[in-house]
């Protein structure tokens, strides 16, 4: 064949035509790949030290990685359940609304969440309560906890309208990639923001029966920069130009291993 991508310079719209039209989505066992291989990089970056084929065997065959933190397979295994209930959900056309982000925090930190007691309060960061306290992350000061409850029901009415649009590719993908960088910013979770903000954009992706999107592990110093980046100019393109590269490298990735893998010669 003559086409390998990695030797190649496309478009993202090309790029995904070529996702299209090679059926990728319909091959034997691609979902539970894809939903394994998300799972496995999104919680990597928060600090599972599984590797690929660990999350691989524990999803699939229920067996643990020899050595590694239970706290970690917990993340890995509860993240991959809520990715699949959030695609059943995009199915039905669940409405995005406060309930709905709290429900997805919930799946994710079903068992590694706890009860925080504050000043303010307890909650518990396993059933997707709102935050009662302040959080900083290195120099990044987020939103005040009293702020959180608004702005995320804000953010839900504004998505809920316009994902029921008709859009084409491009405002698809800005959309989930926007969604993502302002639930994330708000921050609204004591713990699981980050999982919880990348499982919002793969619901809108989904809604729209679009390849879904990954943030590669290897990538996390330019993830996090370009969330900087954006908050600091106060502009949408740094986090959107990021997540293009990255969803550019997945779908490399996935016609490379159709078109471009060894030949395998039997004797």
């Amino acid at each position: 064949m003559d086409f390998c991508p990695k030797n190649k310079t496309m478009t993202f719209e090309a790029l995904l035509a070529k996702f299209h039209s090679l059926n990728i989505k319909d091959s034997l066992n691609y979902e539970l790949m894809s939903d394994i291989l998300i799972s496995h990089h999104s919680t990597a970056i928060e600090g599972s030290t599984l590797s690929e084929e660990e999350s691989r065997l524990l999803i699939m065959d229920g067996l643990t990685a020899k050595g590694k933190p239970i706290m970690h397979h917990l993340m890995v295994q509860d993240h991959y359940n809520a990715l699949v209930e959030i695609i059943e959900l995009s199915k039905r056309k669940h409405i995005i609304n406060s309930e709905f982000i709290q429900r997805i925090n919930a799946n994710v930190m079903k068992n590694t969440g706890s009860i925080i007691n504050t000043a303010l309060g307890s909650f518990d960061s396993s059933k997707g309560d709102w935050r009662k306290v302040n959080v900083h992350a290195g120099t990044r000061t987020f939103v005040s906890f009293q702020k959180v409850e608004a702005m995320v029901e804000k953010l839900c009415d504004g998505l809920q309208k316009q994902i029921e649009k008709e859009k084409s590719v491009k405002e698809i993908y800005d959309l989930a990639f926007d969604a993502h960088y302002d639930l994330v910013s708000i921050h609204p979770f004591a713990d699981g923001n980050g999982r919880t903000s990348r499982l919002l954009m793969n619901y809108i992706l989904a809604y729209h029966k679009m390849p879904l999107s990954i943030v590669f592990k290897e990538d996390k110093l330019d993830y996090i920069n370009a969330l900087e980046e954006s908050r600091k100019q106060e502009k949408i393109e740094p986090f959107r130009i990021f997540m293009y590269n990255q969803q550019m490298k997945y779908l490399l990735q996935e016609i490379d291993k159709v078109l471009c893998q060894d030949k395998i010669f039997i004797k």
